[in-house]
């Protein structure tokens, strides 16, 4: 019995020393310098952090949301405006047509050779 009161009691002083541990920041502010902080640590807030308020609620809009009409008349504007785009750049990206270039008269004379004629090797 004795024995399971150990246990219990050492069991009890480690939780409290595993959770005093968790909480060590307002024990560090409190150490002379040497112990606590380094002397060039900047200086801690005079107010603590606030943390933004998650669970508040806006307040209502002041102007109203837009209708379906308006909607769907924003959505074509900006289609029509990306497909503007879309073909400025294909414009300006596309390589320049090459120039077709007029046969030469060497071409010429060397389709009237071939056409009965055998040349010499």
């Amino acid at each position: 019995m004795m024995r399971g009161f150990g246990r219990t009691v050492l069991t009890a002083l480690g939780l409290a020393a595993v959770l005093g541990g968790c909480s060590s920041g307002a024990f560090i502010d409190k150490l002379p310098g040497e112990m606590g902080e380094p002397v060039d640590a900047p200086a801690r807030p005079v107010t603590p952090y606030v943390y933004p308020a998650v669970h508040d609620i806006p307040p209502p809009r002041a102007t109203p949301t837009m209708t379906e009409d308006q909607q769907i008349k924003l959505e074509n504007d900006l289609a029509a405006v990306r497909d503007k785009q879309e073909t400025r750049e294909k414009a300006a990206t596309a390589p320049a047509p090459k120039a077709k270039k007029k046969p030469t008269a060497q071409k010429d004379e060397d389709a009237d050779a071939q056409d009965g004629a055998k040349t010499k090797p």
